[in-house]
């Protein structure tokens, strides 16, 4: 499996952005996908994490703001970015866990706000 995620860039403090992350190499229909960003010297924390049919989580910080979603059609999920803070500058990576736990990345990308 390959995930390509998208939609990074730099704006301003209260902008939208919209990542992308579209997979290729296996159905990830089922799959818990997820989206996670670290931050200079820090550690790479979760921000959004979708479970289907089950339960959608996102880091205390970004609800109400964030909004993760999928389309199995295109294989593809997504992080809607509302109100962004510069708090929120990071590189920002899709992830993708199978049934059997393996964890598969995107190559990051970067998500700059400014003030």
């Amino acid at each position: 499996v390959q995930l390509q995620a998208s939609g990074g860039g730099s704006v301003q403090a209260g902008d939208s952005l919209r990542l992308s992350c579209a997979a290729s190499g296996s159905d990830v229909g089922s799959w818990d996908t997820s989206w996670y960003r670290q931050a200079p010297g820090r550690k790479r924390e979760l921000v959004a994490i979708h479970n289907p049919g089950t339960y959608t989580q996102y880091l205390y910080s970004v609800r109400g703001r964030f909004t993760i979603s999928r389309d199995n059609g295109k294989k593809s999920w997504y992080l809607q970015m509302n109100s962004l803070k510069p708090e929120d500058t990071a590189v920002y990576y899709c992830m993708a866990k199978d049934p059997s736990h393996n964890n598969y990345w995107g190559q990051g990308t970067q998500v700059t706000v400014s003030s």
